[in-house]
């Protein structure tokens, strides 16, 4: 019997903070095992140790896995499809969002206009994402690419810059171009290291993200919680089926 279930995070910067997400996967009993495979941390070759697999955001592109000196991006787009054999339940956020888009042959680039979204934004979910989503909700957006949706893929939820928001692919994997883990020192911290960004078309002034937080964070922590909860629930339910079978 193995031990407590297990979460592997795929983060890109040595200091990246899995927030919100780590907060609430610790909360329903995970152990957090954290890699930043552009560090050195070497990925699994197999989901025989782990339970739920996130891959979070980062200021690389997934294009840059056709670089040479991206052997960490190269390694996660490796990962995807033996997650995904497994039938273990994935999430990506942002840049891991597009890391999925991408290894399912759906393309990832800028705006046609050279827009961004950097601030809170409205999502709204399509037919199919009903069942992830009561209706529109602000989302914290810090992005300058978006992604095609894949064939196969079911489209969950549109936005008005970056028209595809979050995406369904098969049973268990999840694509979100918003950030539901960030918390306002997230904020702090991104709105300080990247002014130049706050510059670009379609950011928002940077008060604007701190009074988008204070007005629509208590939506997004419940939103998170039910949407995590869901995503888990549909495996393990799926997996207790089989054993009782």
């Amino acid at each position: 019997m193995k031990g407590p279930r297990q979460a592997l995070f795929v983060v890109h910067k040595d200091d990246s903070d899995p927030a919100r997400v780590g907060a609430i996967l610790s909360e329903y009993g995970f152990r957090i095992d954290r890699r930043c495979p552009n560090h050195g941390d070497p990925l699994p070759s197999s989901m025989a140790e782990h339970d739920v697999v996130v891959f979070f955001g980062g200021p690389q592109s997934a294009n840059d896995a056709e670089t040479a000196d991206a052997p960490g991006l190269r390694a996660e787009l490796e990962l995807i499809p033996v997650v995904l054999d497994a039938g273990t339940p994935f999430l990506g956020i942002c840049l891991g969002a597009q890391l999925l888009a991408k290894a399912l042959g759906a393309r990832v680039d800028t705006h046609p206009d050279g827009w961004i979204e950097a601030g809170y934004y409205q999502v709204r979910p399509t037919l199919e994402g009903r069942q992830y989503f009561d209706g529109p909700i602000e989302f914290y957006q810090w992005h300058r690419e978006g992604f095609d949706v894949p064939s196969g893929a079911k489209l969950l939820a549109e936005g008005d810059i970056f028209s595809n928001q979050a995406f369904k692919y098969g049973d268990n994997a999840y694509a979100l171009q918003f950030h539901p883990e960030v918390m306002e020192h997230t904020i702090q911290k991104w709105t300080c290291g990247s002014v130049n960004r706050l510059q670009m078309p379609g950011a928002q002034l940077r008060e604007a993200h701190f009074d988008g937080f204070r007005k629509y964070d208590g939506a997004v922590d419940k939103w998170t919680k039910r949407f995590l909860a869901r995503i888990l629930l549909e495996r393990f339910e799926a997996m207790a089926a089989d054993v009782a079978d």
